[in-house]
């Protein structure tokens, strides 16, 4: 469903995107820290599943602007496009030292570690915006099929973030580690990040 050219410039930001420090995986890496390398890999894999939900939410918003015109669907890239562009230039002058700290939660069991990194994720209004503007900028209106390249890009996306997260997981003693131990880590990562959201805003708009 998806070409080989759209998974090639799509995988790389993703992952970019999901290594970025972020509530996420700074989480992810204190319930390592402080519970165990299987409390952290429950927590992940629960907070990058939580991203079916965004893509359904997107998707569903997309298949409603393409059903009401297809103008409108090109009104959503040039508006996520610009929504990209203001994250990059946030990220440029927000970049910050990323500090891990163990998280002070009581014992719970693996199974509601996943279900609560389901929900933390889930329930972040900001994710819900990120995707609704992020996945449609690799869509490829020619290739037809909107939805479907959406619902690919989504599960792509989420299937990084599981592999990502649950590394972070289980090895978020030394990972964390590092991160404390080289503060400027998190700034640089924070930094290409926000690179990366400007060039993909500013190539949308001008390619239209």
């Amino acid at each position: 469903m998806l070409t080989f050219e759209q998974l090639l410039s799509f995988l790389p930001v993703a992952v970019l995107i999901t290594a970025s420090p972020g509530p996420d995986n700074l989480m992810v890496l204190g319930m390592g820290i402080s519970k165990g390398r299987k409390q952290g890999i429950a927590f992940g894999l629960g907070c990058a599943l939580g991203c079916l939900s965004h893509t359904f939410l997107a998707v569903v918003g997309v298949s409603a602007l393409i059903a009401a015109s297809p103008a409108a669907f090109t009104l959503l890239r040039v508006s996520g496009g610009l929504y990209l562009i203001f994250l990059g230039f946030n990220a440029l002058h927000s970049a910050r030292d990323a500090k891990v700290e163990a998280l002070q939660a009581a014992s719970q069991t693996l199974a509601k570690l996943f279900f609560k990194g389901i929900f933390a994720n889930a329930i972040n209004p900001k994710v819900v915006l990120f995707f609704l503007s992020f996945l449609p900028q690799f869509v490829i209106l020619a290739n037809g099929n909107v939805v479907g390249q959406m619902i690919a890009l989504g599960l792509v996306f989420t299937a990084q973030a599981t592999v990502l997260f649950g590394l972070l997981g289980y090895f978020s003693g030394a990972i964390g580690q590092w991160f404390n131990t080289n503060p400027k880590a998190g700034v640089i990562l924070d930094r290409i990040a926000g690179a990366v959201f400007i060039v993909l805003g500013l190539r949308l708009i001008v390619s239209l």
